[in-house]
């Protein structure tokens, strides 16, 4: 008896006994509808800072969407959509899409027609039909390769894409989380080979940390719990990996986050070690990814304050905020997000359902142009029905409800 518990314990300690979690069919939609308005809200609260506040966050707590019209003296964008999301939000009677979402929207589409075990040939003729224009950075230069006939991952490759550190990866692979919820290690699994599209080394390793917080997020909600989770799926190598644990230490050193935000800035903005030197970059997926782990820690699985403390540190806060919001979606459900960030903050429109159940699309070329939040969120959920199965899960009945055990 001794031996079966001492390996029984071993087991345990090396994973060897899964894990298993259930859920209803019913709260599983729920969560992944969140994650996805959760997407939407962030978006849109960080979108008039983007890449506005860099050697010093914004001076006050954003806990609202701000535009153009709020203070004249506001350093917010005035010149493009950033500055106007109510307005047009209202005016076009729903969300829109931007690349905190469309690529996502688009990997829906194409796990859809190809299925979870999609390869690099099939994603990169998909990305050659649908993602043409709005894209940036890494993104960029990865379509720019497969113009040329380079196929992913050689796309994401440090050699051929000189954008390879960038913070693309993190923002557009968050939904493979949702494939797999509670799934952790298959998510990240999958998260990773999306981020090789168009990043190498250790610039998927963000991408890594959040795709195991969303996915132990539908069965997680201590936020201190998710990040130790996202620190063990991470390679221990590379700056990004050294950059979590000191945030990790300054959170338990100090109660302001600003104070942290500081700390953070002034060691991995400009990052050297050993002779080494991350390229310096406001959209760079260090100083980004690291932000979004403080707003997480010291949002304390509250949705305004985390998704406000993502968008209030500044960099590229608009994406941040939005896997933040994704985030903090998936934990506490729709019921989670207040409804002044999904119903009522235009002036003029008081919807019913979040942002009028309604997706509509502006950016990526050969799909439809709106879609029934809904919709998205059920397409979601019976793909994560299929990996749920594939995984080692079941389906099953309980007082006329579908319940799902998931094993990770």
């Amino acid at each position: 008896m001794k031996r079966l518990t001492l390996l029984f314990c071993m087991a345990v300690a090396q994973g060897a006994i899964a894990e298993t979690h259930e859920i209803s069919r019913a709260e599983l939609q729920d969560k992944i509808h969140a994650f996805w308005i959760g997407q939407l809200a962030g978006n849109y609260m960080g979108f008039p800072f983007e890449s506005v506040y860099i050697d010093e966050p914004i001076p006050f707590d954003v806990d609202r969407y701000y535009t153009f019209e709020d203070d004249s003296e506001l350093p917010v964008h005035r010149g493009d959509l950033r500055g106007y999301v109510p307005i047009f939000t209202a005016w076009i009677d729903g969300a829109f899409s931007d690349d905190d979402t469309d690529i996502e929207f688009t990997t829906l589409h194409a796990v859809e027609k190809y299925g979870l075990d999609i390869t690099y040939p099939e994603i990169t003729e998909v990305w050659k039909t649908h993602i043409n224009r709005n894209i940036w950075v890494a993104n960029r230069s990865a379509r720019t390769l497969m113009d040329e006939g380079m196929l992913a991952p050689d796309t994401g490759k440090k050699e051929n894409n000189r954008n390879w550190y960038q913070i693309d990866p993190q923002l557009v692979n968050e939904i493979w989380s949702a494939f797999y919820p509670g799934m952790v290690d298959k998510a990240v699994e999958r998260a990773e080979w999306g981020a090789r599209i168009t990043n190498d080394d250790w610039g998927v390793h963000p991408t890594m940390a959040y795709a195991a917080m969303l996915s132990a997020a539908f069965f997680e909600d201590d936020v201190e719990k998710l990040v130790d989770i996202a620190i063990e799926a991470t390679p221990n190598e590379g700056p990004f990996a050294e950059g979590i644990r000191d945030v990790v230490r300054w959170h338990k050193e100090h109660d302001d986050w600003r104070v942290t935000r500081k700390l953070m800035h002034d060691k991995y903005y400009r990052y050297s070690k050993d002779g080494y030197e991350a390229p310096v970059s406001v959209v760079s997926s260090l100083i980004n990814g690291l932000a979004g782990v403080l707003a997480v820690l010291y949002g304390e699985g509250d949705f305004v304050k985390t998704v406000g403390i993502a968008t209030s540190a500044g960099y590229d806060c608009d994406n941040q905020a939005a896997t933040c919001g994704g985030l903090i979606g998936i934990m506490a459900g729709t019921e989670g997000i207040p409804d002044e960030f999904t119903r009522t903050f235009a002036k003029h429109r008081k919807w019913r359902e979040p942002f009028n159940n309604r997706y509509v699309n502006i950016t990526r070329d050969g799909l439809p142009v709106a879609t029934p939040i809904t919709e998205i969120a059920e397409r979601i959920t019976n793909i994560a029905e299929q990996a749920i199965l594939e995984n080692g899960g079941e389906k099953l009945e309980r007082d006329g409800e579908v319940i799902f055990r998931i094993v990770n």
